[in-house]
């Protein structure tokens, strides 16, 4: 049943807390409200709609729960910044997702150089102690915002001479598949929450200890060979990434 926004209908079957969550969700979609920007408190709207201030803190902790608020102690509940909803990497470029949806993407070559690899990039590749790696780390923004700093790591045997080739413009997963024949056919991915150390902050403009998505992936071709380690910090206040998996 549609309630209309800013009124509650009391002789209707519809419980008050779900018409007033709906309420507040169409005007959330109306724009009344801007991210960042504080919202009703529960005091507010008990006065605004006659309605209990348990009501009103069960239904502001139902919209906080989704992820649509958030509450800063002491200050109030305000609107969340709408996350953008990307499936993994996996299952295509990040670049080419939210170049679909239509975002504004650019990537920075932070830099890309060949070097010795640590024990756990070693491990993930399975190289030989002292097998080269072309390490390249990447900026990617979304509107002109940083979203994700990637850190790929390529056997140098498998892909002599990757720093010739603009892996900035181009998808770095593009360039090992042309120039390479490297093509993807097996991932294996883990995905945790953690906090930005002061490097990644700084890179991604947020505060340090604020939550990061960390996602890993190791790359293998139809051989079962790794030729691709890679680690993906993606900012969790700006992207949610989901998982499509087809049995």
């Amino acid at each position: 049943m549609y309630v209309s926004p800013g009124a509650l209908q009391r002789d209707s079957a519809v419980p008050l807390y779900a018409q007033l969550e709906e309420i507040l969700r169409a005007k959330i979609a109306q724009g009344e409200w801007q991210p960042n920007e504080r919202v009703p408190s529960e005091n507010e709207l008990n006065k605004m709609y006659g309605l209990s201030r348990m009501t009103a803190r069960g239904v502001l902790t139902r919209l906080v729960n989704d992820g649509v608020l958030f509450r800063v102690p002491g200050k109030g509940t305000f609107l969340a910044p709408q996350k953008i909803d990307a499936l993994s990497p996996a299952y295509g470029g990040v670049r080419e997702q939210l170049e679909s949806m239509g975002y504004q993407t650019t990537t920075t070559l932070l830099g890309i150089q060949l070097e010795i690899p640590s024990g756990r990039v070693r491990d993930r590749l399975g190289l030989e102690a002292g097998q080269p790696v072309y390490a390249i780390d990447r900026l990617r923004s979304v509107q002109g915002e940083p979203i994700s700093l990637h850190h790929s790591y390529v056997p140098d045997h498998l892909a002599h001479g990757l720093d010739q080739y603009d892996t900035a413009n181009e998808q770095l997963c593009v360039v090992l598949a042309s120039q390479y024949g490297l093509t993807m056919r097996r991932v294996d991915e883990q995905l945790e929450a953690t906090a930005a150390s002061a490097e990644e902050a700084t890179l991604l403009q947020m505060r340090k200890g604020q939550p990061v998505l960390l996602l890993e992936d190791v790359i293998a071709d139809l051989d079962g060979t790794p030729f691709e380690y890679s680690r993906i910090v993606f900012r969790g206040d700006k992207i949610r990434l989901r998982f499509d998996y087809k049995l």
